[in-house]
């Protein structure tokens, strides 16, 4: 695992640690748990769209294929199940995947977790048509691999969903001087902002791999009013993005 390029072991290390309180909704993950909500949303909605589905059924990815990369302990891994989709979820952390297995047997879900790199999965010739990425690309060491093999997991007329932080002033401020370093909501060192990307880099990292960007949404945060989705980019982001050709 550890020689896959897109790999970094001390990541992976640093949030295998955190396996065991992965879904605890007041410990090192409440923030992810408070966004879960709004992915699950943003997700479905562009699922339903690019599939021709309807978004207020119970099941409206039944029929699809999914995959979640850098998938966690499974905290959108088992709302893609929920929402109906068959699942693959894959995290470089082994920790991270015995505590996902674990939750979703007790959950009664069945989604195929793995301890696998993206290239080695890309390798195998797998395809999905649903594939999500959140707040991982941030994370990863060699990026035009991992780039290269997320597209090559997509379907022809599927699509790719992604989210991460900008790089602004202002996401440093919130996410590592606020919630990091002040509030302590996320475990100190949990993100590098010089790794963070720009929404016009991510773009153009994808269009390098065979992926065209459709739209970018912005996930904020209001006092009163908590997360929301709009046009303000300066914190984080999701991308919808299909095959090119």
């Amino acid at each position: 695992m550890s020689s896959a390029p897109s790999i970094n072991p001390a990541e992976a290390a640093f949030f295998g640690n955190l396996a065991e309180d992965w879904w605890n909704p007041r410990g090192s993950s409440a923030m992810l748990h408070k966004i879960t909500p709004i992915r699950s949303t943003l997700i479905r909605d562009a699922a339903a769209l690019r599939f021709a589905r309807d978004k207020r059924s119970r099941r409206p990815l039944a029929g699809l294929t999914a995959l979640d990369i850098g998938c966690g302990a499974g905290l959108m891994a088992e709302p893609l199940a929920r929402m109906g989709a068959a699942v693959t979820a894959i995290d470089a952390a082994p920790e991270n995947i015995t505590a996902a297995t674990a939750h979703a047997a007790a959950s009664g879900l069945a989604i195929d977790y793995r301890c696998q790199s993206v290239e080695a999965l890309a390798e195998t010739g797998a395809k999905f048509d649903l594939v999500t990425c959140l707040e991982v690309v941030e994370h990863v060491a060699g990026r035009d691999s991992f780039f290269a093999a997320l597209a090559a997991l997509v379907a022809p007329g599927g699509l790719a969903i992604l989210s991460t932080p900008n790089r602004t002033p202002l996401s440093w401020a919130v996410l590592i001087g606020g919630a990091e370093i002040l509030t302590r909501q996320i475990p100190r060192g949990a993100h590098d902002w010089e790794r963070f990307f720009t929404p016009e880099e991510l773009a153009e990292a994808l269009a390098h791999a065979g992926l065209r960007v459709q739209e970018t949404t912005g996930l904020s945060w209001r006092p009163g009013k908590g997360f929301q989705l709009g046009p303000d980019t300066g914190i984080n982001y999701f991308v919808t993005a299909v095959p090119a050709a």
